[in-house]
């Protein structure tokens, strides 16, 4: 039996997401949703098997939360990332409390992404 998790993530403004999901973090934009014109926009992003759920639905996801992502590849994700010029965000590479390294960003939206590079155990 296998498993995936896909965090459905509340966001505000579709730029701003963009500009972080897909530009910053650079995952692929999978698929748009909307019920009709004019109604709140969701969307999937991805990037490998990270798959995260984007939505502008009230009570979909709350504003502030934090998601724990283990990457083999902590280092070249966080050079990537240290090499993109994005005001808004200045991860620092730092050894984790449970062994490794990790670094958290934090989108447009307040949530908090955790990047672990070894397993929680």
């Amino acid at each position: 039996m296998n498993f995936q998790t896909i965090p459905i993530i509340r966001i505000f403004d579709i730029q701003k997401a963009k500009e972080f999901y897909l530009d910053y973090l650079g995952m692929n934009l999978d698929w748009e949703h909307r019920f009709e014109e004019g109604f709140p926009l969701y969307m999937q992003v991805s990037k490998g098997n990270l798959v995260f759920h984007l939505s502008e639905h009230s009570g979909d996801g709350t504003p502030g939360s934090k998601l724990f992502v283990n990457v083999d590849k902590i280092q070249q994700l966080f050079s990537e990332l240290e090499q993109k010029d994005y005001m808004y965000c200045n991860p620092a590479l730092e050894s984790a409390p449970w062994g490794g390294e990790c670094f958290t960003i934090t989108d447009p939206f307040s949530n908090k992404i955790l990047f672990s590079g070894k397993q929680n155990t």
